[in-house]
């Protein structure tokens, strides 16, 4: 019984630390309280729904081609935007 309250206590910690950590963006209803309240219910099933199905897949970052060599043109565009769109404002 003893290793049960264990596992169940370190599934809420880690599902609560997770959900601190993550942006509201990043959770699914996009209320950390809800799923806080999910968590702390719903003893045993709480965490395990949040790690489930109550985070969002972190979005993909595109990676820059191998090998191609990025000018200062390239680095000052990406960070200030293009002259087109420098134009636009």
């Amino acid at each position: 019984m003893g290793a049960l309250l264990l596992v169940q206590l370190g599934l809420a910690v880690v599902a609560l630390v997770d959900l601190h950590r993550r942006p509201a963006v990043a959770v699914a209803t996009g209320n950390k309280w809800i799923w806080v309240a999910i968590i702390a219910v719903c003893s045993f099933i709480g965490p395990i729904l949040y790690l489930a199905i109550g985070r969002k897949q972190a979005q993909t970052v595109d990676q820059p081609v191998a090998g191609r060599r990025r000018s200062s043109t390239d680095l000052a565009d990406a960070l200030y935007g293009t002259d087109e769109k420098l134009a636009q404002r």
